[in-house]
């Protein structure tokens, strides 16, 4: 293993990194039949402590998670494992119907399935031939 010399430079970047890299969850957004699917990753969240909201087709995800006791003898060489709040605000693709929304959370995967509203949903049209 090699060291890398301390440099204050390094450490500028570093806490720049810190300073940007809020803890937000993962998330995807995906069309799925009739629905839009939306997953986020929310590993080592409890779920009493997600909300979820739609308002004028934004899905908004807030919630916390629960700072460990830190044991302040621990040397650490890094520290990524965020804690605190989290606020995560998606622009839905189409219309959906908010009060049929369903939210599962297994093994840290936290999945939102929103139907479409029924304008949003694509229709199959029928080509009428007229012969003459």
């Amino acid at each position: 293993m090699s060291l890398i010399p301390w440099s204050p430079l390094l450490d500028t970047f570093d806490s720049l990194e810190k300073g940007f890299s809020n803890f937000l969850p993962a998330m995807d957004v995906y069309e799925e039949n009739d629905n839009v699917v939306v997953e986020a990753t929310l590993a080592g969240i409890k779920p009493e402590n997600v909300s979820i909201n739609v308002h004028d087709d934004v899905l908004t995800l807030e919630g916390k998670r629960e700072t460990s006791s830190e044991i302040e003898e621990k040397n650490y060489y890094r520290k990524e494992v965020r804690s605190g709040s989290f606020h995560r605000a998606v622009v839905l693709p189409v219309a959906v119907q908010a009060d049929k929304a369903q939210a599962d959370f297994e093994n840290g995967l936290l999945k939102i399935i929103l139907p479409k509203q029924e304008e949003a949903r694509s229709k199959s049209i029928k080509i009428n031939v007229n012969k003459k």
